[in-house]
């Protein structure tokens, strides 16, 4: 696919616009369970509202900008976070306390956290998504990376790829629905967002009415946490905006924020998913007018990066667009932004994108290991995801069981299989009670499909242990100077 630079670049800037329209409209709301019968906004002219959902974005710009594509992970993200994001609220608080405990991302965001499948991250997947447009595989994936800190394997997780998926398709396509049904081949069809989404999308059929939709939708999960701040139903509630609202931005938005419950978030979404797939001549401008081009920030520590960071909707858009050539490039995504050439995309492009999502490997491998208290580590040679069976813990004379799947990254003819050598760093009285000194990583082909080599392992602890205690099993790959090491921490 080709898309026209300006004609992308229009996209993102009403991405922006919408998404500070929808969190300041929705603000004022945050938290109400009852139905509301909102008209628009109640703030002043001009009058932007602090909101989280795009602070934390302009961190994410700033690790692009300094780290690259590439070397996005949950654990590099986890990093940033602790370094320039300031909240302690919810599942922030219990990721950043996690982390400063010494679990990597995405660890932190699962361990003794009851706030995993909350909102805190399906929020803020726009830079993902801009920086990937028509590639919904790969923003799917950086949204994935940037939740797990701290959501790890919940459904909050979940939801940030599907409303990551969905909005890096709608730069491609021209209907909302094929949008939602583009994202819901992301994730688990089991999933409760995927079920919550598609209940909205049945109902809709059926021409039942918003408000009766709204409340089966509370009631199908009602079961999660204390309901106001779930992911499942407030992503429902967001895309009943977006499908009810059939192209009306104004209509949209004011369905989906008199849902109730996180009104700032689904209000903030539908703003941007509808600047996506509209551009800017979807933005009213009565609304554009009243509210202008301004981002305050809440949640950000603004010495060090905080200075440099955009403070207006245009400085942001010039920046994101700047990443997205090399964005797409790093992540073998065939689109391509073009300056001077009109837009070349196929007529069966939806059927394009959902091929794509089910074709890419490394989005199958981050939904197979969606688990908890899993790890990812990479070398240019091979990927290794590490799993604890149980919680990162471990008390004098106890267990922990490593599950570890050596995955070779090479393909084509020239591949080769590698052997690694395993050993073992491990604090004082611990032990390896079982496990393996080698494992040898198979070639990708025909014979070798899963193309992985597998080791678990039994640690044993002493009669002692420390409050933070930290393990490193080294890899040295024969033959080759590649050497990794794998820190798995356990807390006494």
């Amino acid at each position: 696919m080709k898309l026209n630079f300006d004609y992308y670049k229009d996209k993102v800037n009403a991405c922006w616009i919408g998404k500070n329209i929808g969190g300041t409209m929705g603000t004022p709301y945050e938290g109400t369970r009852e139905m509301l019968d909102i008209q628009g906004f109640v703030t002043k002219p001009g009058e932007v509202l602090p909101n989280d959902d795009l602070d934390l974005q302009l961190v994410w710009l700033y690790a692009l900008e300094k780290e690259g594509p590439k070397r996005i992970s949950a654990a590099l993200l986890g990093e940033f976070w602790l370094s320039f994001i300031t909240p302690h609220w919810n599942e922030y608080g219990l990721g950043k306390i996690n982390m400063q405990r010494g679990l990597a991302a995405p660890t932190s965001g699962d361990y003794d956290n009851n706030w995993k499948d909350s909102n805190g991250a399906w929020i803020r997947t726009e830079i993902w998504a801009s920086v990937t447009p028509g590639a919904p595989e790969a923003a799917a994936r950086y949204a994935m990376e940037d939740a797990k800190v701290d959501h790890g394997a919940g459904e909050g997780t979940i939801a940030a790829a599907f409303v990551g998926a969905m909005q890096s398709a709608a730069f491609v396509l021209t209907d909302i629905r094929s949008c939602i049904e583009t994202a819901l081949a992301v994730i688990p069809a089991g999933s409760r967002v995927a079920k919550s989404v598609r209940f909205v999308l049945e109902a809709y059929d059926k021409g039942m009415a918003p408000r009766e939709t709204r409340n089966a939708v509370q009631q199908l999960n009602a079961d999660i946490g204390d309901g106001w701040f779930e992911a499942p139903s407030n992503v429902a509630y967001t895309v009943l905006g977006l499908l009810y609202g059939e192209g009306d931005f104004k209509k949209s938005m004011i369905l989906a924020i008199n849902c109730g419950d996180d009104t700032d978030c689904t209000g903030a979404t539908v703003g941007a998913t509808l600047g996506i797939l509209g551009g800017m001549a979807a933005i009213p401008a009565d609304w554009r007018e009243y509210l202008g081009d301004d981002i305050v920030t809440i949640s950000i520590a603004r010495g060090d990066c905080g200075r440099g960071l955009p403070g207006n909707c245009t400085a942001l858009t010039e920046r994101v667009v700047r990443l997205a050539p090399g964005t797409l490039i790093a992540n073998e995504a065939d689109v391509t932004l073009s300056y001077t050439e009109e837009n070349e995309i196929p007529d069966d492009v939806k059927e394009v994108l959902i091929r794509r999502i089910r074709e890419d490997r490394r989005l199958k491998a981050a939904l197979r290991y969606l688990k908890p208290y899993s790890l990812y580590f990479e070398t240019p040679l091979y990927e290794a995801y590490v799993t604890l069976a149980d919680a990162p813990e471990i008390c004098p004379l106890g267990q922990c069981r490593v599950h570890i799947d050596f995955i070779n990254k090479t393909s084509g003819h020239e591949n080769e299989p590698y052997n690694l050598s395993l050993r073992w760093l491990l604090p004082e009285g611990f032990r390896v009670a079982s496990g393996r000194s080698a494992v040898r990583i198979n070639q990708e082909n025909g014979h070798s499909k899963d193309h992985l080599g597998q080791a678990d392992f039994v640690i044993e602890a002493g009669e002692t242990v420390a409050p933070v205690n930290r393990l490193v099993l080294e890899a040295v790959t024969e033959g080759h100077p590649t050497v990794l090491y794998i820190p798995v921490t356990l807390l006494g």
